[in-house]
C-alpha cells in the first residue's frame, strides 16, 4: 500500500495502535476507538487531531488471538486509510505500535504483523521510553527511575517476563533468536542531543547526521532509539517527518516509511500539540453532577503487580473509601466447577448490593480482585481467568454507572472491560492527564451514560500514594477545595 506524499505537517495522521487502554497518557484532544468498523474508523480519520488511536488491548490475549487482532484492525485500517488519503482528509500516515514502557507485550509478534499487513517499512524503530514515568534509555539500557528495568518486578512478570535490560539482547531473547543482537542498530544519546541543538538555535549538523542515519535504514532494519530528554524525541520526530516528506522537498532520494514500536513519550515527538485546555482541577471538574450536587465516584483495581497492591492499601486508609472485593480463589472454583453461571449470578448479586449500599452510605466503593496471584496451570488459564475477572468487574461497575459522578479504573484489561464490555462503547474522547500519565476520557454524549468521566490508570505507574492523590483530586473537585489544597501543597 504506498503511502500518499506529505504536503504539511499537521495532514500527517498518526495511527496508534495501542496494546492497552491507558497508553495515551501524554497526549490529549483525540479519540480512543474500541471498535474498527468501517463508520468509527471513518468519522476517527475524519477528527481534527493528528492524532488516532485504536485500543487493540492486545496484551490481555494469547499470541494468536493478539496476532489475529492486529491483522483484523489493519485490513479495516488499509481501505480506510486510502478513502482518507483519496479525499483528502490526511496526507498521510504513521503507524504507531504502543507498547509498555517497562517492555511488557507481544513483540515482535505484533510489529511483524503490521509489517505483513500495511508495509513494507524502512525500518521499524524501538523507543520504549516514558519519560513523564522515569523511563528512560541509555546506551542501548532501558531504566526505569535510573535502574535496569530487568531488576525490577515487571521483569517478572508470569506471561511476559525477560532477563535483559540491553534491547538488543532484549529483542533477541524476545525474537526467540530470530533477530540476533548483533543485527540490532541503535541511535545513542549523543546522537539523539546533538540532532536536537536545531531546535536550540544551534547548528543543525547533527539533525543532518540524524537524518542520514534514519535515511540509511532499509528492508526494515530495527533500531533502538535512546532517550533522556522530551527535545531528542523532538529531534527524532523532525527527521521522521522530513524523510517522509516528497523527494523533491529532500535531498534523500525519495520518501522513507517508518514503522515504531514506542511507549507514549514519542508521540509528543512525533505531533506538536496545543497546551491541554482543562488543567487538573478542570480535569476533576468534569465530574458528573445532578440537582442535589457532585454525584459519587466509584475505584477499580484489577491491576495485580506489586505497586498496585501499595496504591490500594494506601487508597484504603481514606475513611471515605471502602473495599468490595471479588475472592479470586473462590471466583477461580466456581468458574472451573458445575453450574458456573448460576453460581455466578447469586456472587454478582451479592457484590452489586454491596457496591450499592456503599453509595447509598455516601462513601466510595473501591471494587477490587483480592490480592496476590493464583497459581494458575498455564498461561491461557490465567488469561481466561484475567479476563472472567475483567468482565465481572465491568458488569458490576456499569451497573452503578447511572448514579457516578467518575470512574477511577486502575489496569488495562479492568479498564478495556469496563469500557467496552461494561459500557458498551464505540469510542471515547480523551481530555488529558489529571497526574502525569493518568488520562481522564469522557464517555460520549450519545452514550447511555453520558459524559461521565474515566481516569485511566495503568498498572505500572506512579507511587504509592498516586492512586490516593487521584482519588482525593476527583472526590474532592469544587465541593472539596480544602481536599484539593492538601494535595496540591
Amino acid at each position: 500500500m504506498a503511502q500518499a506524499t506529505l504536503d504539511s505537517g499537521p495532514d500527517l495522521k498518526i495511527v496508534v495502535i495501542d496494546d492497552d487502554p491507558t497508553g495515551s497518557q501524554t497526549v490529549h484532544g483525540c479519540p480512543l476507538l474500541l471498535r474498527w468498523d468501517a463508520g468509527t474508523l471513518a468519522a476517527g480519520l475524519a477528527h481534527p487531531s493528528p492524532l488516532l488511536f485504536l485500543l487493540a488491548n492486545t496484551r490481555a490475549l494469547a499470541p494468536a488471538a493478539a496476532a489475529e487482532r492486529v491483522r483484523e484492525i489493519c485490513r479495516a485500517l488499509r481501505p480506510a486509510l486510502e478513502e482518507a488519503v483519496a479525499c483528502g482528509r490526511i496526507a498521510d500516515w504513521l503507524v504507531v505500535s504502543r507498547g509498555d514502557s517497562t517492555l511488557r507485550g507481544h513483540f515482535p509478534l505484533e510489529v511483524d504483523v503490521i509489517n505483513e499487513e500495511l508495509g513494507p517499512f524502512d525500518a521499524t524503530l524501538l523507543v520504549p521510553a516514558f519519560l513523564e514515568g522515569g523511563r528512560t534509555t541509555v546506551d542501548g539500557v532501558h531504566l526505569l527511575q535510573g535502574r535496569p528495568v530487568h531488576e525490577s518486578p515487571f521483569a517478572s512478570d508470569g506471561l511476559f517476563g525477560y532477563t535483559s535490560s540491553y534491547l538488543p539482547d532484549w529483542v533477541e531473547e524476545k525474537s526467540g533468536g530470530r533477530i540476533p543482537a548483533a543485527a540490532v542498530e541503535r541511535i545513542g544519546w549523543q546522537e539523539m542531543e546533538a540532532g536536537a541543538e536545531r531546535a536550540d538555535g544551534g547548528s543543525s549538523e547533527g539533525f543532518v547526521a540524524l537524518c542520514g542515519r534514519l535515511a540509511a535504514l532499509q528492508v526494515n532494519r530495527l533500531l533502538v532509539v535512546d532517550a533522556e530528554r522530551p527535545r531528542q524525541l523532538a529531534a527524532l520526530g523532525a527527521a521522521m517527518r522530513e524523510l517522509m516528506a516528497p523527494a523533491s522537498a529532500a535531498p534523500w532520494g525519495r520518501p522513507r516509511r517508518f514503522l515504531c514500536q514506542s511507549a507514549a513519550s514519542l508521540l509528543n515527538g512525533l505531533v506538536e500539540l496545543p497546551p491541554q485546555p482543562l488543567d487538573a482541577a478542570g480535569l476533576a471538574g468534569l465530574r458528573r453532577r445532578d440537582g442535589t450536587g457532585a454525584l459519587p465516584g466509584m475505584v477499580l483495581v484489577g491491576s495485580h503487580v506489586p505497586l498496585a497492591d501499595a496504591q490500594l492499601e494506601e487508597l484504603l486508609r481514606e475513611t471515605a473509601c471502602t473495599v468490595v472485593e471479588l475472592p479470586v480463589p473462590r471466583l477461580s472454583r466456581v468458574l472451573e466447577g458445575p453450574e458456573p453461571r448460576l453460581l455466578l449470578a447469586s456472587l454478582e448479586r451479592q457484590w452489586q448490593d454491596q457496591l450499592g449500599a456503599v453509595l447509598d452510605a455516601g462513601r466510595t466503593p473501591v471494587l477490587t480482585t483480592s490480592r496476590g496471584e493464583l497459581v494458575c496451570a498455564g498461561a491461557n488459564e490465567r488469561r481466561r481467568l484475567g479476563e472472567a475477572l475483567a468482565a465481572l468487574m465491568a458488569r458490576l461497575a456499569a451497573a452503578e454507572a447511572y448514579r457516578l459522578g467518575y470512574v477511577i479504573s486502575k489496569g488495562g484489561i479492568t479498564t478495556d472491560a469496563f469500557l467496552r464490555q461494561g459500557l458498551g462503547l464505540a469510542a471515547v474522547e480523551l481530555q488529558g492527564q489529571l497526574l502525569p500519565g493518568l488520562s481522564l476520557v469522557l464517555t460520549p454524549d450519545a452514550a447511555p451514560v453520558p459524559r461521565l468521566p474515566i481516569l485511566t490508570f495503568p498498572g505500572n505507574l506512579g507511587d504509592a500514594g498516586t492512586l490516593r492523590k487521584a482519588w482525593r483530586w476527583m472526590d474532592g473537585g469544587p465541593d472539596h477545595p480544602a481536599r484539593v489544597s492538601e494535595t496540591v501543597s
